[in-house]
């Protein structure tokens, strides 16, 4: 497939996705070898199409007319697109975990996540993202993203932060499937916070 054809196949594909929405190389492996790709990228970059967020990180460019200005990629997002340019698994932590969750109104200053990959720490956009290695892989592995939010919430919290108030507004962040789901994925984290999960995905008697 030449270079061109390929150009274009990547143009329709950001031009079909969201505003705003993150790419990494890899999104775009099935059109071409990796030099092809990276050629072609530049292009996009240099025309436009793309923005370069960070290093293999690149976004679609997003406009918020209020502001009038181009708006800063997500930055779940681009978290997400780190995690999945170098392989990892991750799960938000910390004051992220909790922002995620709604236990925690302000926006985090550091977009924290546990992984299975290394220690590592990024900046971008003024925005520093930072992915702690974790040997706790059964709080990471094979989980929902729900189950695993969840667990790095409430470790966040502490156990002796968490009472009814918590666990009854946790109760109404999941649907029965989520909470059925969770109950037999995270059977295996520590303990203390497993009896939580099984408080919040109790089923009420009527």
């Amino acid at each position: 497939m030449s270079r061109p054809v390929i150009l274009d196949q990547m143009r329709k594909r950001i031009s079909s996705a969201s505003d705003g929405t993150v790419f990494i190389p890899a999104d775009f492996s099935d059109l071409a070898d990796q030099k092809k790709i990276t050629a072609c990228i530049s292009r996009l970059y240099d025309e436009g199409s793309l923005e370069k967020v960070k290093r293999g990180v690149y976004m679609k460019p997003r406009y918020s007319s209020f502001l009038r200005q181009k708006v800063p990629a997500d930055g779940e997002s681009v978290s997400e697109a780190i995690a999945r340019n170098y392989g990892w698994t991750i799960a938000p932590s910390g004051d992220t975990a909790l922002n995620v969750l709604g236990l925690s109104t302000q926006v985090p200053a550091v977009y924290q996540y546990v992984s299975d990959g290394p220690y590592k720490e990024y900046e971008a956009d003024g925005i520093k993202y930072l992915f702690k290695h974790t040997d706790r892989k059964n709080e990471l592995i094979g989980l929902s993203g729900k189950s695993a939010v969840l667990i790095q919430a409430l470790r966040a919290l502490g156990k002796e932060h968490i009472g009814e108030e918590e666990i009854l507004y946790l109760k109404n962040q999941f649907t029965n499937e989520e909470k059925a789901i969770m109950l037999i994925e995270t059977k295996y984290v520590t303990s203390w916070i497993y009896e939580i999960i099984k408080e919040i995905c109790k089923e009420e008697k009527l």
